[in-house]
């Protein structure tokens, strides 16, 4: 049985952490230092960091902001957000990142990611996937880019397999319809990807009870559960999330 990650993730908008429902209607959820140490402490195993404006303000990731999470931490941290080219990439790596995470940039030119994970190594490069269910496309969930606001008009399941292909170690799925809803994540968007592809799939957007870790990965398929709002607003500790995991029978690292 494979080991269960927890990942928080720090959502960054004008060096604050933020957190929305639907990409949207935005609240502020502290500095994202003193959050990415309370976390480690707390237990995570690993953290995300999202310039979630970048793209949309053409723009490249706040090398600063990586700097500074990442020299107080020292579990695994995935950087995404504005990265466009292996310059980027290398970049963010060395500003203290131990992945970078790409979803418009990759959509738009394919090739990088190939090129990304034959110079870094797949292990660095995580093809983060967002969608929304459409049911013209033949998986029903269609592919959106720029932050959610631009339909790809691609069969968002067929693009978890090509970046697999391509060579990305991980894929993070973020379902749009699920997103900071606390509803649960999107267990038929996020089993689909994990039956599709071979690589560790982080399940993303609308974690709200501890079930909906449990239902991540025994009914989603994930090996890795991303939350932001639960972890943010404080209705659930890491540890408590864990030892819920434990109960139920998986493994995780307490």
């Amino acid at each position: 049985m494979e080991t269960i990650r927890i990942m928080p993730c720090l959502d960054m908008k004008d060096g604050r952490v933020v957190k929305g429902v639907h990409f949207v209607n935005l609240r502020d959820a502290g500095d994202p230092v003193k959050n990415a140490e309370f976390y480690q402490r707390e237990g995570a195993d690993e953290l995300a960091m999202l310039d979630i404006a970048a793209t949309l303000e053409n723009r490249k990731t706040r090398l600063e902001w990586v700097k500074q999470v990442s020299a107080v931490i020292d579990i695994p941290l995935t950087v995404g957000g504005g990265i466009n080219s292996l310059e980027d990439i290398e970049r963010v790596l060395k500003a203290g990142a131990d992945k970078v995470s790409m979803n418009s940039a990759i959509v738009k030119d394919p090739q990088l990611l190939g090129q990304a994970a034959r110079k870094f190594g797949s292990d660095k490069i995580t093809a983060a996937i967002d969608a929304r269910r459409n049911p013209q496309m033949p998986s029903g969930f269609e592919l959106v880019v720029a932050g959610g606001t631009q339909p790809a008009g691609k069969d968002a399941i067929a693009w978890a397999k090509k970046c697999q292909e391509l060579g990305a170690g991980i894929i993070l799925p973020t379902s749009m319809d699920g997103d900071g809803s606390l509803a649960g994540y999107d267990l038929p968007f996020t089993k689909a990807i994990s039956d599709a592809v071979t690589v560790p799939v982080v399940a993303s957007g609308g974690a709200g009870k501890l079930e909906h870790f449990y239902e991540g990965a025994v009914k989603g398929g994930a090996q890795i559960l991303l939350a932001a709002s639960v972890f943010h607003f404080r209705t659930f500790r890491i540890r408590e999330v864990k030892e819920y995991l434990k109960n139920k029978g998986l493994k995780v690292n307490l």
